[in-house]
């Protein structure tokens, strides 16, 4: 039996209701969070462990910033298409998917030969929509890698890396990639900076430069890191990640990553080399075609 898992709500319980079973207690959703950094999953004895590895692009029309984003073309490709065929490259993933609520966009995916999970517009960000993805999979799997939609040059090795730290990292629930930041972005609030610990676990993920050094200048010789927009969660955590109460320093910077280190869960981080072309606004396309032409990348 998993050491968690969702009991079924008595008759005097309302429908909405979720309890947990942790090491054999039941305790409620807030409860069994609170805990689970400190009471995790057992390693199963009977097969590798989370062996089992699906790739989940959320995906969603409407965007404060760019509404519509998933359907842009890049160089006469839809950019969700394009991160589709970067993701399909990758040897650690089983099956990717896209994950919506937009008929365009699941049209415009189902044309191009992926599999669509129609999701509700409740979803608060990628990790929720991932999660009730997750949970409409007939399949079952160990792992969920969230590739964001928005990253149409992501690196298939990032991918299986990140996987693989997830895998060799039991005391983990969720594993991600940084790369070094380029100074001209230290400011730029839609670039997201991350701070490791010696053992390779994130500390802080911020908008804002990070660390931030008494002079308010970037120190030019310091190793400040790029978060990538990839990470990977353990499939039981990312079941009850819904269930996590909003915490503030995830509302102040708008970063789901905050909820998870904020409940007391560790996260595994990669230090990769890459050029991150992530479309953020609707000027971030002219600038990776521009890339992709000087590269010869069709």
């Amino acid at each position: 039996m998993n050491p968690l898992s969702m009991c079924s709500s008595s008759s005097s319980q309302s429908s909405s209701t979720k309890t947990w079973v942790v090491h054999g207690l039941v305790l409620g959703a807030a409860a069994a969070a609170a805990i689970g950094a400190h009471a995790y999953f057992f390693l199963r004895r009977s097969r590798k462990f989370r062996a089992r590895v699906i790739g989940i692009i959320p995906a969603r029309f409407a965007s404060s910033r760019f509404e519509g984003k998933p359907l842009v073309e890049i160089l006469g490709k839809p950019m969700i298409q394009r991160t589709y065929e970067r993701a399909k490259l990758a040897s650690m993933l089983d099956q990717v998917v896209v994950a919506t609520d937009d008929n365009k966009i699941a049209e415009c995916c189902r044309g191009f030969g992926a599999d669509v999970i129609m999701t509700s517009e409740s979803c608060r960000n990628g990790a929720e929509r991932c999660s009730e993805a997750l949970q409409k999979l007939t399949k079952k799997y160990d792992v969920v890698v969230n590739i964001q939609g928005d990253e149409p040059l992501i690196d298939p090795e990032i991918i299986d890396g990140i996987v693989k730290a997830l895998q060799s990292a039991p005391d983990a629930v969720f594993s991600t990639a940084v790369t070094p930041l380029k100074p001209e972005d230290a400011f730029d609030p839609n670039r997201v900076k991350c701070v490791v610990d010696n053992l390779g676990y994130a500390i802080y993920f911020s908008r804002g430069l990070i660390p931030y050094n008494k002079s308010g200048k970037v120190n030019p010789d310091f190793p400040y890191m790029l978060h990538l927009g990839i990470q990977s969660y353990d499939a039981e955590f990312l079941k009850i990640y819904p269930d996590l109460q909003p915490t503030p320093l995830q509302l102040e910077e708008d970063l789901e990553q905050l909820k998870v280190l904020e409940n007391g869960y560790k996260l595994k981080v990669i230090k990769v080399e890459h050029e991150a072309h992530g479309v953020d606004v609707p000027e971030d396309v002219e600038k990776i075609e521009r890339y992709m032409r000087e590269k010869n990348l069709s």
